[in-house]
């Protein structure tokens, strides 16, 4: 994991999105691409038809504007390599098409303050379509302690391998690994084959399983992340069309809205 592709948006969660992947550079020594998105809020009704589009667009280029010159002089002083890469429309398409190469997207999960830009579908349409894993941030965090401790929340699905496979690269760091199975009778691949896989890196994985009839998979995760005082959690998603059910189901879908620490998200 070298190449790390950040988000860059005048938004309530950029600061977060850059100094976890500002971390992230730096522990694995990689090369930073950050995205800037110029994007416009959809309104309808009058303001629109009469020209309010091509302004709130002029007002966006203007701020994004402001915005990279003020980061670029701030990388400067980074010490981490980095490029620049300009683009207007919808944030995930724009990630992207310019995720190509990259290891890693660095994005937001839901913001707590607005409903602007909505980070939450962001990172469900780059999980589903980007083929990349993704770290969605909550926007309070300053620091990712790569050295701590790491939850993965395991159900033997493919896309919870996929995820374990993605985060090997930052778990070689971790202070501890705890692979969570919560436990329904319908796991085919128990949790102890993931520690197993992952002891062959190097990695050791102690194994807690709990029982997850009449409880709700979510307060389960959010217990053990609590109790661990985990840096990340790990865990699959699902690419349901959130027009068809709530995106990924209701354990990811709740993870992307309510994580309390950043998730690596990986189809």
């Amino acid at each position: 994991m070298k190449n790390i592709l950040v988000l860059v948006h005048d938004d309530e969660g950029q600061e977060a999105r850059l100094q976890v992947a500002f971390d992230i550079v730096r522990a694995v020594r990689g090369h930073l691409t950050c995205v800037d998105v110029v994007t416009v809020p959809v309104f309808v009704g009058d303001y629109i038809s009469s020209g309010g589009d091509a302004l709130l667009l002029a007002d966006e280029q203007a701020r994004e504007s402001r915005n990279a010159v003020v980061l670029k002089e701030r990388l400067a002083h980074e010490d981490i390599p980095y490029d620049w890469v300009d683009a207007t429309g919808d944030p995930a398409t724009c990630l992207r098409a310019a995720a190509k190469l990259s290891d890693l997207i660095v994005v937001n999960r839901r913001l707590d303050g607005t409903w602007y830009p909505d980070t939450s579908e962001i990172t469900g349409e780059l999980v589903a379509k980007g083929r990349r894993p993704v770290l969605a941030v909550p926007e309070g965090v300053h620091h990712l302690d790569l050295t701590g401790n790491v939850v993965i929340a395991w159900d033997g699905s493919d896309p919870a391998e996929s995820a374990m496979r993605a985060a090997v690269p930052l778990l070689t760091f971790a202070g501890s690994v705890t692979v969570l199975q919560v436990d329904d009778g319908s796991i085919k691949i128990p949790a102890t084959e993931a520690a197993k896989y992952l002891s062959r890196h190097g990695i050791t994985a102690m194994v807690q399983i709990e029982d997850g009839r009449g409880r709700k998979v979510t307060d389960v995760v959010r217990t053990v992340l609590a109790s661990r005082s985990a840096s990340y959690l790990v865990m699959g998603g699902f690419d349901h069309p959130r027009w068809v059910q709530s995106m990924f189901g209701g354990v990811t879908s709740t993870m992307i809205d309510r994580s309390p620490v950043p998730v690596l998200l990986a189809h």
